[in-house]
């Protein structure tokens, strides 16, 4: 399993400017779900609240008023049902990338042989497993973020969480990424929800859009590309893309109204 749903989330957090104390509202009644196995991307512009529901559904935040569940069971803070992968690789930097991907297998109970196996397989998973005693500063960034991925997925969650994981990296470095998550999510079947504020990147791995603006679900947009998605730098050349594309952009800018698909499938 791993369907992920949302229910009239809110946020608002109290700040004080100046001598005044305000109120901000980041979420207002927040509401679609990720079926199981699907790619949903959040895109929005800067502070519309992407990340903010990032984090309340990987239990690091609680929302407001509304609910997130998974699989039926309300997130009340972090659990092993769920994976985060930063936009920074957050790697300890005193351990080997074998051993960073160790740690979250550790903090879950697993010890003896089977930890060190289920590490390298994770490692192998993403490409890494020539680099496994390499530490964090041997590594260039495209392959701290695979090790932030075999992270998050050794400890075998239900739900990938990703916040902008390729959006510190090089073009070249991203789009190999992109190519080789869409690859993960074949042979893992995972559910993925991420944020990016790469109008490409959403529609070349999300099965769905969800366009934020100032804290309200704008739309939400089914991309109309079959899997699997094959050679992307073909994909950007083909008039589906082109127009699914210009979907999102027109969500965005609000300057068209566009078809609101089913927030809940």
């Amino acid at each position: 399993m791993g369907e992920v749903r949302l229910q009239d989330v809110s946020k608002r957090f109290r700040m004080r400017v100046g001598q005044e104390v305000q109120t901000v509202q980041a979420l207002d009644r927040v509401s679609f779900s990720v079926a199981e196995g699907e790619i949903v991307a959040l895109i929005g512009p800067s502070g519309c609240g992407k990340t903010t529901a990032l984090r309340i559904v990987m239990g690091l935040e609680l929302a407001t008023s509304g609910q997130v569940q998974v699989d039926g069971v309300a997130v009340t803070g972090c659990g092993h049902d769920r994976g985060l992968v930063f936009q920074h690789a957050q790697l300890l930097p005193w351990l080997t990338a074998r051993q960073n991907v160790m740690f979250g297998l550790e903090m879950k109970g697993m010890r003896g042989r089977e930890l060190m196996d289920t590490a390298m397989r994770y490692l192998a998973l993403v490409g890494l497993t020539a680099s496994a005693d390499r530490r964090p500063h041997q590594l260039s960034g495209g392959m701290q973020q695979r090790v932030g991925i075999a992270r998050a997925l050794a400890i075998d969650p239900k739900v990938l969480l990703m916040d902008e994981p390729f959006g510190a990296l090089d073009a070249q470095t991203r789009e190999v990424l992109q190519a080789e998550l869409l690859d993960i999510h074949a042979r893992t079947g995972k559910t993925i929800l991420f944020v990016t504020h790469d109008l490409d990147e959403a529609i070349l791995l999300a099965d769905r859009v969800v366009v934020l603006r100032a804290g309200v679900v704008e739309t939400i947009l089914a991309v109309p590309l079959p899997r699997a998605r094959g050679d992307l730098g073909q994909l950007r050349g083909t008039e589906a893309f082109a127009a699914a594309r210009h979907d999102v952009w027109r969500a965005l800018h609000g300057t068209v109204p566009v078809p609101h698909a089913s927030a809940v499938h």
